[in-house]
């Protein structure tokens, strides 16, 4: 089955910004629906942002914030994070979003705080 792999998380100040990549395995991955999900400690895994084809949707909570991208050739999905908040820590993956979910990867921390 098809795997991701999560990079890119770091420490950075509030206002600063990261990039996080999702290269996935498979020769299926063009067809997928993918997204960014989040999880912050003790609360559950939020939906952030998704792309379908070029159609892309954001939460509420970083509307305006991210940008999500994918390379179907590199078979990977990006995620540009700007204005970062304190409240955007949390540890960050990707998967599809319709359908039987991929393995999920580790996941990237993302940490922000002066």
């Amino acid at each position: 089955q098809a795997q991701v792999v999560e990079s890119g998380g770091g420490l950075v100040q509030p206002g600063g910004a990261l990039r996080l990549s999702c290269a996935a395995s498979g020769s299926l991955f063009s067809l997928y629906d993918m997204g960014w999900y989040r999880q912050a400690p003790g609360k559950q895994r939020e939906l952030v942002a998704t792309i379908t084809g070029d159609i892309t949707n954001y939460a509420d909570s970083v509307k305006g914030r991210f940008t999500i991208s994918r390379d179907n050739a590199k078979k990977t999905v990006y995620l540009q994070m700007n204005s970062l908040k304190p409240e955007d820590t949390a540890v960050y993956y990707c998967n599809k979003v319709r359908g039987p979910a991929l393995n999920w990867g580790q996941g990237t921390q993302v940490t922000v705080s002066s």
